[in-house]
């Protein structure tokens, strides 16, 4: 057998039925309730599916070679996956990201090796993706642009899609995902819904007010282009508050220690359990809890 690279170890991550959070009233329902555990990528997270197929693509195409410098905005796990596929596949990356993210996704990306640009937390995401395409305007790199990449979705219907349709032998009735750059819930619902056009499609996203890293409700100028609504049959709110509390108590009921996008699509999945029968019901849990500790969400 031949050895394996770090870029094979990507993909194919455990698919784990809750036992406590669902109560007797999911047992009741017959239903079943799964989280894939996308932190048991090398980089930590579900962003090193599209990291990795956005450079291979790109190369591929011929628009990018090792040496160039590539330039992206990310708000923290796209930034550590590119970090990690750049220094991989020989390439020079620089990060912009809002000032105000946890420590942890800055050391991360520093440490595979890539320039970070810190942008004034008042701008948000949108003004480090603006700043991103300024400088890729005066020539100083390459954007790969997560948000109107195809081969962001695409690695998610090549590889996520897939993977959850084989490890539920095709019995997955609900997909639960938060809502980012949309590449997740774009792909996979591409992908289940050719296998069965009844699965349903459900995107978690922040309430008014809420600032719950990972995931966005994006102004109108700014949604993601890959994103297409008729690919989401509903959309689920939730609060940074609950979403952090269920993060809690993810690690001490299931012992999942996840990050809080995460934990906002478990208490979306949850709350579709309490509404139907005979489920089976698959959400994202698109990274790791030690991403977040420097935010208090972990309180010793």
């Amino acid at each position: 057998m031949p050895y394996l690279t770090i870029e094979d170890t990507i993909g194919n991550t455990p698919l784990v039925q809750l036992r406590r959070l669902p109560g007797e009233d999911a047992a009741r329902r017959n239903n079943v309730i799964l989280g894939k555990l996308e932190g048991n990528n090398p980089a930590g997270s579900v962003k090193d599916r599209p990291a990795l197929s956005m450079i291979k693509h790109a190369e591929a195409r011929g628009e990018i070679k090792p040496g160039d410098t590539l330039i992206e905005a990310t708000s923290g796990n796209t930034g550590i996956a590119l970090a990690m596929a750049a220094a991989m596949r020989g390439y020079k990356m620089v990060l912009l990201m809002p000032e105000n993210l946890s420590e942890e996704r800055r050391q991360s990306m520093a440490a595979y090796g890539a320039q970070i640009i810190l942008t004034p937390k008042t701008g948000g995401m949108e003004y480090a993706r603006d700043l991103a395409e300024q400088m890729q305007r005066e020539g100083r790199g390459i954007i790969l642009d997560q948000f109107a990449n195809p081969d962001n979705p695409l690695a998610h219907y090549e590889t996520t899609g897939p993977e959850i349709w084989r490890d539920t032998e095709g019995r997955v009735t609900h997909f639960v995902s938060a809502m980012g750059t949309t590449g997740t819930i774009m792909g996979v619902s591409k992908y289940l819904r050719e296998k069965n056009p009844e699965v349903r499609i459900i995107g978690a996203q922040p309430e008014e007010g809420s600032q719950i890293p990972g995931i966005r409700k994006w102004p109108e100028a700014y949604l993601p282009k890959i994103y297409d609504k008729s690919a989401v049959d509903q959309l689920e709110y939730v609060s940074q508050a609950t979403a952090e509390h269920m993060a809690r108590r993810m690690a001490v009921e299931e012992g999942i220690f996840c990050g809080i996008s995460a934990a906002g699509a478990c208490e979306v999945a949850l709350r579709i359990s309490r509404t139907v029968e005979n489920a089976t019901i698959v959400f994202i849990v698109c990274d790791r809890g030690d991403r977040y500790l420097s935010t208090g969400v972990f309180p010793a």
